[in-house]
């Protein structure tokens, strides 16, 4: 499962497993619509990967994919929700992948109470996130 919202400082993409290959390509398909729509001059993601497992091997390289749109189409920053070490480190080698780590942040929300909060503050302002 998975769902884009867009928002007045970019958007905020929600995951959820589970998220087959097929899921991901639609993800893909979607995201390169929204993104040819106008964007706000400067733009951030809040990505909610809470409920969201491991993916498959296929299904990591549609996200690569996906990550690299956001950022080719003016991403400046990226904040990312997770509940697990296991997401957080297989999203954390995605972003590396893709080019995109130097502009994401990790929020583990078992240690973040206000982790919607502390999320925008980076994608907006560039504040870090706790720790």
């Amino acid at each position: 499962m998975w769902k884009i919202s867009k928002q007045s400082f970019g958007f905020v993409l929600t995951f959820a497993s589970p998220m087959s290959a097929q899921d991901m390509q639609d993800w893909v398909a979607e995201s390169k619509r929204v993104l040819s729509e106008p964007l706000p001059g400067e733009w951030g993601v809040v990505v909610d990967m809470r409920e969201l497992s491991a993916l498959t091997a296929e299904a990591q390289k549609l996200m690569q994919t996906g990550q690299a749109l956001y950022k080719q189409a003016g991403m400046k920053r990226s904040a990312v929700a997770v509940r697990d070490a296991v997401t957080a480190m297989q999203f954390r080698r995605l972003a590396r992948n893709s080019g995109i780590d130097q502009w994401e942040r990790y929020i583990n929300v078992q240690q973040v109470a206000q982790w919607q909060s502390a999320a925008k503050r980076w994608v907006v302002e560039g504040t870090e996130p706790p720790q």
